[in-house]
């Protein structure tokens, strides 16, 4: 399975008044990794909402912080696909500190919306076939304690 992998730095605005990256940050790096992902499927966001007719849009996302992460610090980015459905998907983050320790990992559940329509709508096959490369095996998701 592959994953995309980036590094974003700490800057200034990141930090909240408790003195570590705010958790809207965290919102942001998602953001970039989504982006990111569909670039890394050969379906840049702009190809998806004008070609194929989709917003993809989130319904939920849960974030599990471990560690915090502080000014100066770099934070690496991992992101993949731990399911895919129809209309679906689950996409997957670890955050990793400079040090090489897990800070957060999140699990976003989106779904694939009608441009026209705005309702949800099936994948055809290439755009999956463009997710495949992306997506956990069943036998490490289901042997996944969490």
């Amino acid at each position: 399975m592959k994953k995309i992998v980036f590094e974003e730095n700490i800057y200034t605005y990141h930090i909240d008044f408790a003195g570590h990256v705010s958790n809207i940050v965290y919102i942001q790096w998602m953001e970039i990794g989504r982006l990111k992902f569909l670039e890394g499927a050969g379906l840049p966001i702009q190809e998806v909402v004008e070609r194929l007719g989709l917003f993809p849009t989130l319904v939920k996302t849960e974030i599990r912080y471990l560690k915090q992460l502080f000014l100066g610090d770099k934070v690496r980015i991992e992101v993949w696909l731990s399911r895919l459905k129809h209309v679906s998907a689950i996409m997957e983050f670890r955050f990793y500190n400079g040090k090489g320790e897990l800070t957060a990992d999140v699990r976003q559940t989106g779904l694939f919306i009608d441009k026209e329509s705005h309702q949800p709508k099936a994948l055809d096959v290439r755009v999956r076939e463009g997710f495949m490369p992306y997506l956990e095996s069943e036998t490490v998701r289901s042997n996944d304690a969490g």
